[in-house]
């Protein structure tokens, strides 16, 4: 890759949540472009890991619009369901993608495997790989995880996607509770952003 500074970045995504994130962690000296200016619906992820599915959708959207992009595919782990949902984390919330849906469906899951779940501390981790792509040609693709465990009943109308049930390690609120600004010094995306840095 070379030393060329990237000076207008495209951010590969349609969830206005991820896009207000990275926006906040990107350097100011960076144009930033939305998905939604060129109207772009996002790719079929069909990949087998976390990794596979943010390159997908960078390529993509690079290709779509000739600019150099940064996409973000990431899901909650939870040991107890055997690491699910994984990357199918969006997909849980049904069609509509309804994150609402997508927290019951942990709490089912969780009831279904052992009643008495809320009495144990369910670990889980939010995973998050960014890529940058330049048309065909991949500049970065690294990940970034944190710890913690699920927490007995949603908290929280910060955040979104699974924040109102996910406790970091060593920490007693949700993230749906924390502040953004508290929330974006520490999460999953933060950890993989801190390693993709030195490539913008």
């Amino acid at each position: 890759m070379s030393k060329q500074k990237i000076n207008k970045l495209l951010i590969g995504t349609n969830n206005k949540g991820k896009l207000r994130e990275i926006r906040s962690l990107l350097p100011k000296s960076i144009k930033i472009h939305s998905t939604s200016e060129f109207n772009l619906k996002s790719p079929v992820e069909n990949g087998n890991t976390f990794k596979e599915n943010s390159l997908i959708k960078s390529k993509y959207f690079s290709k779509k619009t000739g600019l150099v992009c940064l996409a973000d595919d990431s899901g909650l782990e939870i040991d107890f369901l055997d690491k699910k949902p994984g990357i199918y984390s969006a997909r849980w919330g049904g069609r509509d993608l309804d994150f609402n849906k997508a927290i019951k469906r942990v709490y089912r899951e969780l009831s279904k495997k052992d009643d008495g779940w809320k009495k144990k501390k369910i670990k889980a981790r939010f995973i998050c790989a960014l890529s940058i792509s330049h048309l065909d040609k991949t500049i970065a693709c690294v990940i970034g995880k944190i710890e913690g465990y699920i927490s007995i009943e949603p908290k929280g109308k910060n955040g979104f996607g699974y924040d109102p049930i996910f406790v970091p390690s060593n920490k007693t609120l949700t993230f749906g509770e924390m502040k953004p600004s508290q929330k974006y010094k520490m999460d999953h995306r933060y950890q993989a952003f801190k390693k993709i840095r030195k490539f913008l």
